[in-house]
């Protein structure tokens, strides 16, 4: 079987190299690397149905021949990709939202996407976490203090201006309980916080030591800290704002690890600054299309990081392996696990 990995800026395909060597022995693997520099104007309707990638389709439709798998992580897959290998039977894109990959034109053509949930779930719990001690004992503002002039190991007592909290004793509330949020939740409880839960797709118990909330009110009421899980979708949009922050817990705190689009930015900005909420931790904020600062940046009690929730080495190393497993399960004829489109599975 021959296969063709594609390695990004984000995921090079040394990553996969490593992790695809046992296919070596028996299927012909190529592996080459995304050129940035090739940018993609969306045009046609396939083009303008991805996001989120890397480089130009043109650069895989030129390499594609007679392959039967296609391994991606950011670079664009479109009906042209597609059409350029007629028998490709699978195409396996190392994140967990295969938004690079057309999937409709996929399935119109029996290709079977396989995507790598979960990959980056102990990455982000950890970060998650960090967040969590980061809002307690207010480490950004204490390296303000110092970045600032602040005088450095003058007394024994220096910390007095910088008091902070435990998280045991406090309450977590989880927003979505999916993969992230049940890590973080071990996590919490390991430093012996009270866990609350929210999410209406829960249909297993969540587990010893974690209470599910009856509403999403009941659980912004009764949380010390909130932390944001859920999928973003037309319903959570902006499912944090105005009304939500002010039904959180005065001088509580907020995280998010998600994505951008579950919060409204500027509510949050007016959260912090009226000081209804003691701070806030984000890996994810939007876009400024015309370069302005985010105003979150300044803010003293609110912590922002560049996307770094999954931009760990072992992350990387996990999708690369989950997808040479999948392709060897299909050279085996077997059961595949991480479908997308299940119904080309089911016509075939």
């Amino acid at each position: 079987m021959k296969i063709l990995v594609v390695g990004d800026s984000f995921m090079p395909s040394e990553v996969f190299r490593r992790a695809f060597a046992r296919l070596e022995v028996d299927h012909g693997v190529r592996y080459v690397q995304m050129d940035a520099g090739r940018v993609l104007d969306p045009s046609s309707p396939s083009e303008q149905a991805i996001r989120e990638y890397e480089g130009h389709p043109d650069q895989i439709a030129e390499l594609l021949d007679d392959e039967r798998a296609l391994v991606v992580h950011g670079a664009p897959v479109t009906d042209s990709v597609l059409d350029a290998a007629p028998s490709l039977a699978l195409v396996g894109c190392a994140r967990g939202g295969p938004v690079n990959i057309d999937v409709a034109a996929a399935t119109e053509r029996g290709i079977v996407v396989a995507n790598t949930p979960g990959k980056n779930a102990e990455s982000v719990a950890d970060l998650t976490v960090a967040f969590l001690v980061m809002l307690a004992r207010g480490v950004r503002p204490s390296q303000e203090f110092l970045l600032q002039g602040g005088r450095l190991g003058d007394s024994a007592f220096e910390g007095a201006r910088f008091l902070g909290h435990d998280l045991g004793g406090h309450v977590l509330g989880l927003v979505g309980f999916g993969q992230v949020g049940r890590r973080v939740a071990r996590r919490a409880a390991a430093f012996g916080m009270e866990v609350l839960v929210h999410d209406p797709y829960l249909d297993t118990p969540p587990g010893a030591g974690v209470t599910v909330a009856p509403s999403l009110g009941e659980l912004l009421r009764g949380s010390d800290f909130v932390s944001v899980h859920a999928r973003q979708t037309a319903e959570t949009e902006n499912m944090f704002g105005a009304a939500t922050f002010a039904a959180m817990k005065a001088g509580a705190a907020f995280v998010n690890t998600a994505r951008e689009g579950l919060v409204d930015e500027r509510a949050l900005e007016e959260a912090v600054r009226a000081g209804h909420l003691s701070g806030a931790a984000l890996d994810v904020v939007r876009s400024r299309p015309d370069g302005s600062r985010n105003p979150l940046l300044d803010l003293e009690r609110v912590i922002v990081t560049p996307h770094i929730g999954g931009a760990t080495h072992e992350t990387l190393a996990r999708g690369a392996r989950m997808l040479a497993e999948e392709i060897e399960r299909l050279a085996a004829s077997e059961a595949l696990r991480h479908v997308v489109n299940g119904a080309v599975l089911a016509e075939g």
